[in-house]
């Protein structure tokens, strides 16, 4: 079967040593010049699933450098880097942890938030596409970023598990900039959630394009309690269920058990069957490497919340001052119990003994800037 160019993904394997050059290559390799329009604002959508710097699970410093030279090379000098703040992760935090600040500032990209009112408003959006969740959980109406309609995005999501879609990247990496504060609304229909944001990102940016970061890749209970695996790979695509479908595979999931893919695939966002997806640049046919979700304390409560026998409850503590209660739960958990006694230890020991976290170590160290 012939693929159209929105069908390609790109893969590169990559090192510490080369990975500036290789994400220049990946660019290059999926097509990202064609996939953005020349003289438009591009946002840069970085990924922060935890404030703390957890491997695998925030866009990297070499990922957001070696973005922001591949698209310079390419004639996109007017970005901007758009940060959202979610229920459990600072932004502030998030971006300085992880080191995107020097780079920010050598590179000249300003970062802006949507959640503060003078940099963009949240304004109502009527979809063209057909809604499959989002108009029954915002029944007052869908509210978007003004600042995002009209320009291009690129995200930069990582290869990792997620403990509500099995697996999480370019499609989910929307999540927290097109939608408000109040997204947690959505996770009993995540799925369907994740397919209204690419029709709707479909029809208010002219380019759309990811660059997946696998350098090392996350394993378990993500987006944050995560084992750590170097996997030394690179993805790039303008297709944003390609991507993601291509990297479930890797992972050693079938992308359309998957039912986001599944659904995207289905109503024509993107290509979900591995079949059809042409693939470019380094041979990773035959990578699988059985990732497994698992089981914790903070699974059992999102099972709880979201779909298990207290579902009926989400109205009241959810969309109520009762929602303060959960955020506390949460945030103990994940940054004083899970972070302090565990990740926190995880996440020294892949700095100190993977070149990955070394090369992290130096961005920390230096301020950044390999290029």
């Amino acid at each position: 079967m012939q693929t159209t160019s929105s069908s390609k993904v790109a893969v590169v394997r990559t090192r510490p040593e080369t990975v500036l050059q290789d994400y220049q290559r990946l660019f290059d390799l999926a097509g990202g010049k064609q996939a953005l329009h020349q003289g438009l604002t591009t946002i840069l959508k970085d990924n922060i699933s935890w404030h703390f710097p957890m491997p695998a699970a925030n866009t990297t410093p070499w990922q957001l450098e070696g973005s922001i030279l591949a698209l310079h090379q390419a004639g996109f000098d007017d970005l901007v880097c758009v940060q959202n703040q979610t229920v459990l992760t600072n932004a502030f935090k998030g971006e300085d942890l992880n080191g995107y600040l020097p780079i920010f500032k050598h590179y000249h990209v300003p970062a802006l938030y949507n959640f503060r009112s003078d940099e963009m408003k949240w304004v109502p959006y009527q979809p063209k596409a057909k809604m499959l969740a989002l108009d029954h959980i915002y029944p007052e109406g869908i509210f978007i970023p003004d600042y995002f309609i009209g320009k291009n995005i690129v995200h930069l999501p990582t290869v990792k598990t997620h403990i509500y879609t099995t697996t999480t990247g370019a499609m989910k990496n929307a999540f927290g900039g097109l939608l408000s504060k109040h997204r947690h609304y959505t996770h009993s229909w995540i799925h369907e959630t994740l397919v209204d944001l690419l029709a709707i990102q479909k029809e208010i940016h002219p380019g759309l394009f990811a660059l997946m970061d696998g350098t090392t890749a996350g394993n378990g209970e993500g987006p944050r309690l995560m084992k750590p695996e170097i996997k030394n790979i690179l993805l790039a695509s303008e297709d944003q269920v390609a991507i993601d479908a291509v990297a479930a595979k890797l992972m050693g999931f079938n992308p359309l058990s998957i039912k986001y893919i599944r659904l995207a695939h289905e109503r024509g966002l993107g290509i979900g069957d591995i079949s059809q997806i042409d693939l470019v640049g380094d041979d990773v046919t035959k990578e699988k490497w059985d990732f497994k979700i698992g089981k914790n304390s903070h699974t059992f409560l999102a099972w709880l919340a979201w779909y298990g026998p207290t579902k009926f409850l989400q109205k009241l503590v959810l969309r109520t001052p009762l929602v303060v209660i959960p955020i506390a739960i949460a945030e103990a958990e994940q940054d004083y119990y899970y972070w302090a006694f565990k990740y926190k230890q995880v996440a020294r020991e892949w700095r100190e003994n993977t070149t990955w976290g070394k090369l992290f170590q130096e961005y920390q160290q230096r301020g950044v800037l390999k290029g």
